[in-house]
């Protein structure tokens, strides 16, 4: 009986010491959940995915096992046991904390790199589109990219990492799309095969000149160029303008591309739309011979015709013509006085293996 109070009294002392509240709840349970929400917000879910995964399922449990504790009459709450599983996942949170910040910085290092790359190939294929009349279709894709760099730039400082990969991924596309608009008219200018043709067209041009001491006119395309020889040697060069698709091989009426081959002066025009013009024979036999070839490949419509009306006339080096080769009115004036019906005048592409778009595609 005795025994009975003295438990009796001490159960009545332990209720007024402890004011009927039990022991307080550890505090790392609110360390526990502000490091929860820190580690989400730097990106925790996003760059360890698994690790964070486990910590919050390891907060769950302390959490359960905390309500456990707290179901029990308060004398005999005990949170020793949770608040060590608490303090060993304050550690394991900063662990993850580190390793988050390593693969973020990672992926900040990532897409800065990606956006210098993408700054220098926008600027590089801008250079090449620059160099050929067709690179205008090849601008439009430029152009896209430069917006998505510009939003990557903005999205990197602010530290949204995979916005701004998501931008890059978009550029990337952009670039592809441009390289494919610029490829094909490219390779024309690198390939040897294709430039050893165009200087042995221009090289036998000026042997006929230099062995019947008559003028003869090469005009080089990509370098824009018309260069008048006597006797084989260079007497005149102007610069020109050529088609809205003249960097390409000139397949039927229409495509705006200026010819390449060997032809002649055919008639001699004092007026033009364009003030004076020197009509040549184009389409030659090998033009006609490619025509045929090409629809028979289907490159080209059955609907179209080869075109013709090929001109050297002026009206000014700065625009672009329909597939005509285009002078300054004084210097088409000093041309038209020098030929003649029958002048040979050879059109290529370029005589230079190492000319301006190899030599920028050779660039890093």
């Amino acid at each position: 009986m005795i025994g009975l109070r003295r438990w009796v009294c001490l159960g009545i002392l332990g209720v007024v010491l402890l004011g009927c509240k039990g022991p307080p709840i550890p505090q790392e349970l609110e360390q526990a959940e502000v490091q929860e929400h820190d580690l989400w917000k730097i990106g925790g879910p996003l760059y360890a995915p698994q690790e964070y995964q486990r910590y919050v399922l390891a907060l769950r449990k302390a959490k359960e096992d905390l309500a456990r504790e707290r179901s029990k009459f308060f004398l005999a709450r005990d949170y020793g046991q949770v608040q060590a599983e608490l303090q060993e996942l304050l550690r394991e949170g900063e662990k993850l904390r580190l390793e988050t910040e390593g693969q973020k910085n990672v992926q900040a290092v990532a897409v800065a790199n990606q956006i210098r790359l993408g700054q220098a190939r926008i600027e590089h294929l801008g250079r090449l589109a620059s160099m050929i009349n067709e690179g205008s279709l090849a601008r439009k894709s430029l152009t896209q990219a430069d917006v998505a760099l510009i939003e990557a730039e903005r999205l990197h400082k602010k530290g949204a990492l995979d916005s701004a990969q998501e931008r890059l991924n978009r550029l990337q596309g952009y670039l592809r799309e441009a390289q494919q608009t610029l490829a094909p008219i490219l390779a024309r200018y690198t390939g040897h095969a294709q430039i050893a043709a165009w200087r042995r067209m221009a090289e036998e041009t000026v042997a006929e000149s230099r062995r019947s001491g008559n003028l003869a006119i090469v005009v080089s395309k990509l370098d824009r160029r018309l260069t008048v020889y006597r006797g084989g040697n260079v007497i005149r060069t102007y610069p020109v303008a050529i088609g809205r698709s003249g960097s390409s091989l000139k397949l039927y009426a229409g495509d705006r591309a200026t010819p390449e081959g060997k032809y002649s002066i055919i008639k001699k025009r004092p007026t033009s739309a364009y003030y004076k013009a020197l009509l040549i024979n184009y389409p030659n036999d090998e033009d006609r011979r490619k025509f045929s070839a090409a629809r028979e490949r289907g490159s080209i419509p059955r609907s179209v015709g080869i075109g013709g009306l090929v001109e050297i006339h002026g009206g000014g080096k700065d625009g672009m013509t329909y597939g005509c080769i285009a002078l300054e009115n004084h210097h088409m004036a000093e041309i038209f006085d020098m030929v003649d019906v029958g002048t040979h005048v050879t059109i290529v592409g370029s005589t230079d293996y190492k000319n301006s778009i190899s030599s920028a595609l050779d660039e890093p």
